[in-house]
């Protein structure tokens, strides 16, 4: 059963969510990396979602464009935000913290963000 007890995410989803906890692609595309950072895009058309992946490291995304998404955070129940062109949100994990969840467009225009991960955190990095 998922985080919230009252609700289960499908069969299909679910076994995603299961294989997720090692997957730190937390971008369709990898931009650049340093010794201190990786930097990833997201572009969603309407519709499109991005599988379950996990978050370790700190980090944080700025919305490129507005739109509205669906999300579940570590097998909960789903979740819509509505994003402004230039909003950003900073997370930050302790040692052995991270969160999974997935991310779908649900609204009607492309939704595209950029994020910074923060190599040097308190827990390693995720092998890509």
């Amino acid at each position: 059963m998922s985080a919230d007890r009252e609700f289960e995410l499908t069969a299909e989803l679910q076994e995603e969510f299961d294989a997720a906890g090692q997957n730190g692609h937390v971008g369709q595309q990898l931009l650049s990396e340093t010794d201190k950072v990786r930097v990833w895009s997201i572009r969603l058309k309407p519709g499109e979602r991005v599988g379950f992946h996990a978050h370790v490291l700190d980090y944080f995304w700025t919305a490129v464009t507005a739109g509205t998404s669906r999300s579940h955070v570590n097998g909960g129940p789903p979740k819509t935000t509505t994003y402004k062109p230039g909003e950003t949100r900073q997370f930050a994990y302790g040692a052995g913290e991270r969160m999974i969840h997935d991310l779908e467009n649900i609204g009607d225009t492309e939704l595209v963000f950029v994020t910074v991960e923060f190599l040097h955190s308190a827990n390693l990095p995720l092998r890509l």
